[in-house]
């Protein structure tokens, strides 16, 4: 009987930690220049369907449940990925759900950097498509990876941890240096993002994201 090889690679904790920055650079794309609407931040997004719902101005029904649709579907892929699994390795769920997330949002790159404003629908269907698959499956994949404090797409719990544990609730910081770092992370993904986007287009704040999935595709590993 073969002894299985040990999970080696970067671990995971670091590997979540810029996966959360990515995530902040594809809400900016999403946001800034699809049309205010999510593809990795699904509560944000279920909010903006509601905001656009009502009729409030500067909001799509269309875009931002097409953008729930495609995460939808992405999360479904990345359950079989994970449920499909033979040797139930979490370096193979993660190394193959960055993989493809890296490919999607080179794909999403490319179709930003040939097509224009002009495009029109096809431009902002098919970014949406890719980028909220790609954060769907990814969402599912560390969902499954059950690395606290670091789900990479929303941080709601995590902040609220990050306060309740501190120690001016009478808590222990517990995880506190690794909350902390993830808000930081999605928000230097966004302050990234946006200046890309404002004044660089959409293609390179995509083309960064896909270059960082595809790194840690290659380097990522079981451990946290």
């Amino acid at each position: 009987m073969t002894t299985p090889a040990p999970d080696r690679g970067v671990r995971l904790v670091p590997v979540l930690l810029v996966l959360t920055l990515v995530s902040g650079l594809i809400d900016a794309v999403s946001f800034l220049g699809l049309g205010h609407l999510f593809t990795a931040n699904m509560t944000g997004n279920v909010l903006v369907i509601g905001f656009a719902a009502a009729g409030a101005p500067g909001f799509s029904v269309r875009h931002s449940a097409a953008s729930l649709v495609f995460f939808l579907a992405g999360a479904v892929a990345g359950g079989r990925v994970v449920h499909g699994s033979t040797n139930g390795s979490r370096r193979t769920w993660a190394r193959l759900t960055l993989a493809t997330e890296a490919a999607l949002l080179a794909i999403a790159a490319a179709i930003a950097f040939t097509t224009t404003v002009a495009d029109g629908r096809f431009r902002i269907y098919a970014i949406i498509a890719c980028t909220a698959f790609a954060l769907g499956m990814r969402t599912a994949t560390v969902r499954k990876l059950k690395v606290a404090d670091l789900p990479t797409t929303v941080l709601t719990m995590t902040l609220t941890a990050l306060a309740s544990d501190s120690r001016a609730a009478g808590g222990s910081e517990v995880r506190g240096f690794r909350r902390a770092a993830a808000v930081a992370s999605l928000f230097l993904g966004a302050l990234l993002g946006a200046w890309l986007v404002t004044h660089h287009g959409l293609g390179w704040p995509l083309l960064l994201a896909a270059a960082i999935s595809g790194a840690l595709a290659l380097l990522a590993g079981g451990r946290d």
